[in-house]
């Protein structure tokens, strides 16, 4: 009986395995097997007792069916749970040619109670272990698909565990006040406990809440800082974006209505990511059809921009305080005099180039996280605000009854920020975009 629910356990939770550094070939590949059958799987592949725990040391590797030696490596034994899937592991430091790894990969496969892992399956263990909670899983993830300098610490922060370390700071908060609460509903008559309940400290949890709702999005620093190219035809758009992105991303012609579509390139200054976006010079009217179509694009793009490159009339500019305001081809066209704020440029020349980059990394970074600080996703924000709702009911609320209640909305909402509930439907997604062995 024993054995078959250890069979079944071992179905149900598998020992799994990869390569979890980079493809071969390399000087060293290092393969990481987690479960419970690992301590098995390391003694199984060196046929000899397992070493002491977290101390390298040098085995040689053999077939389980053949024993046929496979290489010399050095093997670590981390017994769980204080590892970073919380189960045990063995890590086996190979050498890292082609040949080496595909055939220390198939011998594994052939003992008992081994799958190769998919995608991001040891941090789901990591974090069904209750090693990571889930804001630190988004942060790995941010982490691993990081190019720039500011996604790399904004995620960091996030997944060392500063928003998991708020959370839980703010949910026990919320349950302190929840126990004062439940003190004056069912025991308000007795001697020692207090007839009123202290609200002030349910403003200042909502109030701080309500902060970082407004802060940074995660979503920006990620995927860019959205800087949209507008004005008139034949502004020098096409021409300013082509020096910003250091390439030919734009058709140049002195035609006007070149630019009949949106044109994007990415662009990093300064460890900062931007997403330049050209678009088709606006004016009042046109029979072209699909010039209109492009007007109508970059009217879209201007509504979603979170910087706009203004090169028309200040008077026409559609949002001022979005915007950098520059009098365009300035080796070309003479000014009488500028507006207020109006940045004289020539893309050709490099006249004010260096003070049009330095006003947006000044733009940029008053959208993005103060460094070694985080940002928060759609999806934390969105819990985040339900929170502050429920914590403001409670605050507003005169009935215990109800206050009660919203107190136990607020740590529900608290409760999926950091994955201990109502999170399954968006795990398989959230993990499938790891790297196998991750």
């Amino acid at each position: 009986m024993a054995q078959k629910v250890r069979r079944l356990a071992l179905v149900l939770q598998p020992t799994i395995f990869a390569l979890s550094s980079g493809a071969p070939p390399a000087g060293i590949a290092v393969v990481r097997i987690s479960g419970d059958q690992a301590g098995t799987a390391l003694h199984t592949l060196t046929a000899r007792a397992l070493p002491e725990p977290r101390t390298a040391v040098l085995r040689v590797l053999q077939h389980p069916r053949t024993a046929e030696m496979l290489d010399h490596a050095v093997v670590i034994w981390l017994p769980g749970p204080d590892t970073v899937t919380g189960d045990d592991i063995a890590e086996v430091h190979l050498h890292g040619g082609r040949a080496v790894v595909a055939v220390v990969l198939e011998a594994l496969t052939e003992i008992d109670g081994l799958v190769m892992a998919q995608a991001g399956a040891f941090t789901r263990r990591a974090f069904e272990n209750g090693r990571m909670d889930l804001s630190q899983v988004e942060g790995l993830a941010d982490l691993l698909a990081a190019e720039t300098a500011a996604q790399r610490r904004s995620a960091l922060a996030m997944a060392e565990g500063q928003l998991g370390s708020l959370a839980s700071a703010w949910r026990q908060e919320v349950l302190q006040i929840s126990a004062r609460v439940e003190a004056l509903l069912d025991y308000a008559d007795e001697d020692g406990v207090p007839h009123t309940l202290d609200r002030s400290p349910l403003a200042e949890l909502s109030t701080a809440m309500q902060q970082w709702c407004g802060a940074p999005s995660a979503e920006r620093l990620r995927d860019g800082i959205r800087v949209v190219l507008a004005g008139p035809p034949n502004a020098g758009k096409s021409t300013l974006l082509n020096v910003l992105a250091g390439r030919d991303a734009a058709i140049i012609s002195p035609v006007a209505g070149t630019t009949r579509d949106i044109i994007e390139a990415p662009v990093i200054l300064d460890g900062i990511p931007f997403v330049m976006t050209d678009t088709a010079g606006l004016h009042a009217t046109s029979a072209d059809v699909i010039e209109q179509e492009g007007i109508r694009r970059a009217r879209r793009a201007l509504e979603r921009a979170d910087i706009i490159l203004w090169l028309g009339a200040p008077v026409d500019c559609p949002d001022k305080e979005r915007s950098i305001l520059l009098a365009a081809r300035a080796d070309e066209l003479a000014y009488d005099a500028l507006g207020v704020d109006q940045l004289a440029i020539s893309a050709k020349t490099g006249l004010g180039m260096a003070t049009l980059r330095k006003q947006l990394l000044q733009k940029a970074r008053a959208l993005l996280p103060v460094p070694d600080s985080f940002a928060i996703n759609e999806r934390q924000r969105r819990l985040i605000a339900a929170c502050a709702i429920e914590v403001d009911a409670a605050h507003l609320s005169d009935d215990l009854l109800l206050t009660a209640e919203h107190l136990r909305g607020a740590r529900a909402q608290l409760d999926q920020l950091v994955g201990r509930a109502g999170v399954e439907d968006m795990l398989d997604a959230l993990f499938s975009g790891f790297c196998i062995g991750k």
